[in-house]
């Protein structure tokens, strides 16, 4: 990344963090940064395997990423975090939507796995969406944060740092379901679904470098928590401290509560 663009940069844990002035330069950032761990795992394997975070945070970042140069897309697995139980794949709200549209009808990766949780047998779907992201290691994640602190849709009421399972069926707490209200994906609290599935805390620790994007100022509180509170479950976020190659992208507004980061 080009320095003149940091507006401050720290540890937070293991955790590098970077704080930019606006969200674009953020989001350039952050794809610079992913591109070049994309094309590291194709050098050194042939391959590479990252797992994408949807949602109003990711957009300038994906949009960055696909423009990005010299990526063989052909050489890449694409994953998903989550999806809501019972949406179909061509509801407006859908995840599996919203990557196919952004990323992968743009860069035509050589596989793409979308989580079909509207199955009809949806633990016959958590299996084999499980057995795909266990065949071998998984390069990045893309991981933003929710406003009650969550990763992927490991909300505090559900997350679990040491959980057994790769990917689980959960119920979503209301802070979460409002948020996507808020953000236009759904008209009101009731049409939001109750339910998705997610990669949990402990397959996202298993991947190898997280790219985390947060801008906004309605982050901030979730961000502060993230890295200055406690390491917990009731903050899920909290456990990328604990990744040395986590890499977390803010601006101005989403680190305006920290007591390191948020001045020039």
């Amino acid at each position: 990344m080009s320095t003149s663009d940091v507006v401050r940069s720290f540890r937070a844990g293991e955790a590098s963090v970077y704080v930019f002035a606006r969200r674009e330069d953020l989001a350039a950032a952050a794809a610079r940064q992913a591109a070049s761990l994309i094309r590291a795992a194709i050098a050194r394997r042939g391959r590479a395997r990252i797992v994408v975070a949807t949602g109003n945070s990711q957009l300038e970042f994906i949009a960055a990423l696909v423009n990005e140069p010299e990526v063989d897309w052909r050489s890449v697995e694409v994953f998903h975090l989550d999806e809501y139980i019972g949406l179909p794949a061509a509801h407006p709200a859908s995840f599996r939507l919203w990557v196919k549209t952004r990323l992968l009808d743009k860069v035509h990766p050589g596989a793409a796995h979308l989580m079909n949780a509207d199955a009809p047998d949806l633990d016959g779907e958590l299996r084999r969406y499980s057995e795909l992201l266990n065949q071998a290691p998984l390069d990045v994640a893309f991981v933003g944060i929710g406003e009650n602190g969550h990763i992927a849709f490991n909300d505090p009421h559900v997350a679990d740092f040491d959980d057994p399972l790769t990917i689980k069926r959960v119920t979503l707490d209301e802070a979460s379901r409002r948020q996507q209200v808020g953000e236009g994906h759904f008209p009101n609290l009731s049409a939001t679904p109750a339910e998705a599935v997610t990669l949990t805390c402990s397959a996202l620790m298993r991947v190898d470098h997280w790219v985390c994007c947060v801008p906004e100022s309605r982050k901030a509180v979730a961000v502060r928590n993230a890295l200055e509170g406690p390491i917990t479950p009731q903050c899920p976020a909290s456990l990328m401290r604990r990744r040395t190659s986590a890499f977390v992208y803010l601006d101005r507004d989403s680190a305006a509560l920290l007591s390191v980061g948020s001045k020039p």
